[in-house]
């Protein structure tokens, strides 16, 4: 039970924290996935779209990454950033 509230355990508030509600960023990220996923995009427009969706994702990432309020939100923040590098290489190859 110890490492689970090590891993979870809000700093600031002391409650168990796994999920908040989105905040700017993740919210932006959020539309290009209903975008991409819904309305068909190509060419100019897609790579936007996908720009977008990386650099959104990886702001988002960072902030979680050095604000995080535990130790599963910064893993959360270090996997984010993984994606957000991820999309903005494929964007360039």
């Amino acid at each position: 039970m110890r490492a689970f509230d090590w891993v979870f355990r809000n700093r600031r508030t002391g409650a168990i924290t796994i999920a908040q509600f989105p905040n700017v960023p993740l919210w932006i990220f959020l539309v290009t996935v209903v975008l991409r996923r819904f309305v068909t995009v190509t060419g100019t427009p897609r790579t936007i779209t996908d720009a977008v969706a990386a650099v959104s994702l990886g702001w988002w990432a960072v902030d979680e990454l050095l604000r995080g309020v535990n130790p599963f939100r910064r893993a959360l923040g270090v996997a984010g950033c993984w994606f957000a590098i991820a999309g903005l290489v494929s964007l360039v190859t």
